[in-house]
């Protein structure tokens, strides 16, 4: 196999991986229906993926396994451009993996699963998600956290003097922004993470996943402009 497609199999692997255990612990552990309590370890499933995963895949890929991220290291001058559209393409298709996986196993339930209906650890806003909030709220929240979040990661692998804490670092940040927001709207922060189990789902996730594309894209180039300005 061609080592220059190494890069793009390992965001593929590590974005599947992601929404799968990160999605699991809403899903199968029914962490989603104890909310608030709920919240910590759906925080920490993401944020401890993220964590093994920068170790597992960093050396690979630099261990993206996020559009936002990806665009947001490319505003700041520190991703080349011509691999942006191959990462984004493989994050994406791994998000869409890992959520048919977890739907592949929830359907082994004696009674089966409709995703439809019971959900699959989607994002959203409004009457009938979480905590109900409005479209502003979770527009604010996305941008604001993945904001937060790309400045962690840039910071976190520029200093060479604590770069191999950086896994560390940027899983504990994920697992605190997705514990705040995840009421709001998902703590989603990632595109790919939102598309995948809005693909099996449907209906109003779908119509929804604009958000989730849309406001952490932003909020990871502004971020990524500002540390390179």
């Amino acid at each position: 196999m061609n080592k220059k497609l190494y890069p793009y199999l390992a965001e593929a692997f590590g974005t599947a991986c992601l929404v799968l255990l990160g999605c699991a612990s809403v899903t199968i552990s029914n962490n989603g229906m104890a909310l608030p309590l709920g919240a910590l370890p759906i925080a920490l499933s993401f944020g401890l993926t993220v964590t093994f995963l920068v170790y597992a895949i960093g050396p690979v890929s630099g261990c993206h396994i996020n559009p936002a991220i990806t665009l947001g290291l490319w505003a700041a001058n520190r991703f080349p451009g011509s691999k942006v559209p191959g990462y984004v393409v493989s994050q994406v298709a791994g998000g869409i993996v890992g959520a048919g996986l977890l739907l592949l196993i929830l359907s082994g339930r004696p009674q089966g699963y409709d995703a439809s209906v019971l959900g699959l650890g989607q994002t959203g806003w409004g009457e009938g998600y979480l905590g109900q909030y409005s479209l502003l709220a979770a527009l604010v929240s996305e941008f604001v956290a993945t904001f937060i979040f790309t400045v962690v990661i840039i910071g976190s692998v520029s200093n060479t003097d604590s770069k191999q804490l950086a896994g560390v670092s940027i899983g504990l940040c994920l697992t605190i922004l997705v514990a705040c927001f995840i009421n709001v709207s998902g703590g989603s922060l990632n595109p790919a993470r939102s598309i995948g189990p809005a693909f099996f789902v449907g209906g109003k996730a779908v119509m929804q996943v604009w958000l989730f594309i849309v406001a952490p894209i932003a909020g990871a180039m502004v971020a990524g402009i500002a540390y390179r300005k």
